[in-house]
């Protein structure tokens, strides 16, 4: 049975297709062509704009950036080696 955060996986095995078979133009493979520095940037600069739309408020504008926060996590996880399983079994110790 599939569930809504099956997207989650679906983005991840996007990233790990663009490192394996890049694609021209692909906005994934120049992140992961320019390495950990540009990605550790983007997320910096995502983390921030989450924290922008939550003070102002905004649920459409926190929704929309906090989405782009996970795309540029799950860009952080392919590069460092790290699986949604990895995160998910952080979590469940967290419990």
């Amino acid at each position: 049975m599939s569930s809504k955060f099956d997207v989650f996986q679906e983005v991840y095995d996007i990233v790990v297709d663009r490192k394996n078979n890049p694609k021209e133009g692909s906005y994934t493979n120049y992140l992961l062509t320019k390495g950990l520095d540009k990605i550790l940037k983007k997320v910096g600069e995502e983390a921030s704009e989450v924290i922008i739309g939550s003070k102002n408020e905004n649920k459409d504008e926190i929704r929309y950036e906090v989405a782009d926060l996970i795309y540029h996590l799950t860009v952080l996880m392919v590069h460092q080696g790290l699986t949604w399983d990895d995160i998910c079994e952080e979590l469940q110790k967290r419990r």
